[in-house]
């Protein structure tokens, strides 16, 4: 099984607590030893997790930055769902299994062109937080899991499947095809956000800070709604703009 690097405390925290079995080891700094650091390393020791003590230089390289906080464990990959396809038989198949009052339908974010790993680490991190069932990007316009991107992720990286697809546009013709509503984000559409029902299965698409969504992208969304801005500033980030929508959906689902 492959193995990768996770670092910082949210990242490594969040693989601690949900699949202790998979981490190698865990390499920690011995000359940090504040509050924090020495409950982490309380947390591992009960988990019986090796730990090994290495210095700020071992532990950059380890993880390629000096953002690692003092912790960077090695660990084994998880098993992922494969593809799209599956995580939606999945989860038609387990809503199917729920009484009618407790089912949730699918809520998707879908990011084009967000190359930048800090903004798709903040957007895996809302989506989480939003219960989102997937992130889906373009393998050619877009950034892949890296341990910078698991770090601002904060655990989210791990819980939240992320699918890269050769075609957006037709990925997209395929979830309208079981009938998932495909809202596009746009500083030129006539509707706002909060006059749409999220109610419904739905995946929100929103393009890169400044360029937006890609022209093909647009044309394939159901509809296209606009964040009200009411200030000086023209967008938002769009780690932001993911979780003004994300949560909008939220909003609404709560009162049904």
């Amino acid at each position: 099984m492959s193995s990768q690097v996770l670092f910082g405390f949210h990242a490594v925290g969040v693989r601690l607590k949900t699949a202790p079995r998979s981490i190698v080891e865990i390499y920690f700094e011995p000359t940090r030893r504040d509050a924090r650091m020495r409950q982490f390393l309380d947390k591992v020791q009960e988990a019986g997790v090796r730990l090994i003590e290495a210095d700020g230089m071992r532990l950059a390289k380890l993880c390629g930055g000096h953002g690692h906080q003092g912790v960077v464990a090695r660990v084994q990959a998880l098993t992922q769902v494969h593809s799209l396809d599956e995580l939606l038989e999945g989860l038609e198949a387990s809503q199917l299994a729920l009484p009618p009052e407790q089912r949730v339908n699918p809520l998707i974010l879908v990011l084009d062109g967000v190359t930048d790993p800090h903004n798709l680490g903040a957007c895996l991190r809302v989506a989480d937080g939003a219960g989102a069932h997937a992130v889906i990007a373009p393998k050619d316009h877009a950034a892949g899991i890296n341990a910078t991107v698991a770090k601002v992720a904060s655990g989210a990286a791990e819980t939240v499947p992320y699918f890269m697809v050769t075609n957006l546009a037709r990925t997209l013709t395929e979830l309208k095809e079981r009938n998932i509503w495909v809202i596009g984000t746009s500083d030129m559409a006539t509707q706002t956000l909060y006059q749409v029902d999220l109610k419904r299965p739905v995946a929100l698409v929103l393009g890169a800070e400044g360029d937006g969504m890609r022209q093909l992208t647009a044309k394939t969304c159901d509809q296209l709604v606009s964040i009200p801005m009411l200030g000086a500033v023209e967008s938002l980030n769009v780690s932001v703009a993911s979780g003004v929508c994300l949560y909008e959906a939220v909003r609404q689902r709560s009162k049904k």
